[in-house]
């Protein structure tokens, strides 16, 4: 069997959905589980809503679900003008779950304006009706064109911790409950359709899986049922050599490994969710990403081999903006006193670790210990109480709006002049804080925010058209 994850581009209207089902249709002898993400642009609504709401603003509340639900319902009004299956009683379901799922919403949000508050919790429930909303649409679409299956909820066998926004599968319990519930529908011929992106609690509270979290979901259940493949099916035509909104010139990689890829999504490529990886490699899952507007297109492979021939540098990705924080201790002659640096990365750690502060790149001497994170999770009074705990263990010094510029590829370290070609080529850049040889697939280094898209162009061209295969060996 094979997993199906189809992003919100791919399911954003009828014709899409149409689309999309012709794609499934020609996988049927695989067996395949389907995944949905919610619809183009509904979970930024959803989200606006539950603002709006919490601060008092009732019509832009009422606005934006009247918005969403005429979408939802004149997409699958015109599904029923295509194809030919039987669609009587699915059509029934689908008009009464949307209507359902809309009364369910607007109660959430109606609490929201009582409370004058957003709280995750809440905020996990009222975002998981895009994927909710969608899955619906898309069984009417398969019924339409005739294809045998089953709406699930993902909620029922996505069983996660109640770290609500970012929520972490619980394994073991996962995987048995994706069993129980999918390999009958399987067996049965019929194609499973689940909802990415959500799961619950082991007390029912729906949690969500963070950004991209469908294509968590799909490596879940393609881990749990031992797929031949997970199929990853988006707008783009797999991972590229650089983000195409700010390289034009930049093209597919045909082909990576499991390490290059969880690399890349960790420094910033935003094709995968970034734990997506991991349950595919365990249980050494290809995974591949596809374009569900160009399906003929031959996509990215991700495997345990690199396939590495020649290119030293797999891709160019960036992360941004981010913060700089350097933490002090006595050696270099400020106040604080002395320790060594494996007390203060432990320190550090621990602080970090129980403010939800993960740090995209750590450094630790004698003198200092550095880390870079997403500005975004140091931001704001939260953002000043973790700064705050973290000049106990020394005096602090904070560099921001910067950007994380990542070199990802198989053979890096074997490339010793990589480095002096990189920066010699962006020399008139400012570079700050260089982190190279603790990954065998990675080189970092900092750069202002504002310089992000010129060094990303002008390294693409001297990676990936300048140079010869094998000048950095």
């Amino acid at each position: 069997m094979i997993v199906m994850k189809f992003g919100g581009t791919s399911v954003e209207d009828a014709p899409s959905i149409q689309r999309v089902s012709e794609i499934i249709r020609a996988r049927l002898a695989s067996r395949p589980v389907v995944v949905v993400s919610a619809m183009g642009k509904t979970t930024r609504k959803l989200l606006q809503a539950a603002e709006a709401s919490a601060a008092g603003d009732g019509r832009t509340t009422l606005g934006i679900v009247a918005d969403l639900k005429t979408r939802h319902l004149s997409e699958a009004r015109r599904l029923l003008t295509t194809g030919t299956g039987s669609t009587s009683e699915t059509s029934s379901e689908t008009f009464s779950l949307i209507d359902k799922y809309f009364d369910e919403l607007k109660k959430l949000l109606e609490g929201l304006a009582i409370l004058g508050d957003v709280p995750p919790r809440g905020l996990d429930k009222i975002l998981s009706y895009g994927e909710l909303l969608s899955s619906t649409v898309l069984a009417l679409g398969l019924a339409r064109s005739g294809i045998p299956s089953k709406l699930v909820d993902s909620r029922s066998f996505i069983k996660t911790d109640d770290r609500f926004g970012s929520a972490r599968p619980l394994f073991d319990l996962t995987y048995s409950a994706i069993q129980d519930a999918l390999l009958p529908i399987l067996e049965s011929g019929s194609v499973p359709v689940a909802q990415g992106y959500i799961g619950s609690t082991r007390d029912g509270a729906t949690t969500t899986l963070g950004f991209e979290g469908s294509d968590y979901t799909a490596a879940l259940i393609g881990a749990a049922l031992g797929a031949a493949d997970i199929q990853i099916w988006k707008d783009v035509s797999g991972l590229m050599t650089a983000d195409p909104a700010v390289c034009q010139a930049a093209r597919t990689v045909q082909q990576c490994s499991y390490t290059e890829a969880a690399e890349l999504t960790n420094f910033g490529a935003k094709v995968l969710h970034p734990n997506a990886i991991y349950p595919a490699a365990e249980r050494n899952i290809p995974v591949h990403i596809y374009n569900s507007k160009r399906p003929v297109d031959a996509g990215t492979s991700i495997t345990a081999d690199s396939g590495q021939v020649g290119e030293i540098v797999k891709s160019i990705a960036y992360k941004r903006p981010v913060t700089l924080v350097k933490i002090s201790s006595g050696f270099d002659g400020a106040a604080g006193g002395p320790f060594h640096e494996e007390e203060l990365l432990r320190s550090l750690t621990r602080e970090l670790r129980r403010r939800h502060v993960v740090p995209i790149i750590t450094a630790a001497t004698t003198s200092s210990l550095v880390f870079v994170a997403e500005s975004g999770s140091l931001a704001g009074e939260a953002g000043r109480y973790v700064v705050e705990q973290i000049s106990r263990l020394g005096p602090v010094q904070i560099e921001s709006e910067l950007a994380v510029i990542s070199l990802v590829g198989q053979g890096l370290l074997g490339a010793g002049s990589l480095a002096a070609t990189v920066f010699n080529s962006i020399r008139d850049v400012k570079i700050g804080m260089i982190h190279y040889g603790s990954s065998p697939t990675t080189m970092n280094f900092l750069v202002a925010d504002s310089d992000t898209e010129a060094v990303v162009v002008k390294l693409h061209e001297l990676l990936f058209d300048k140079m010869a295969p094998g000048i950095f060996k």
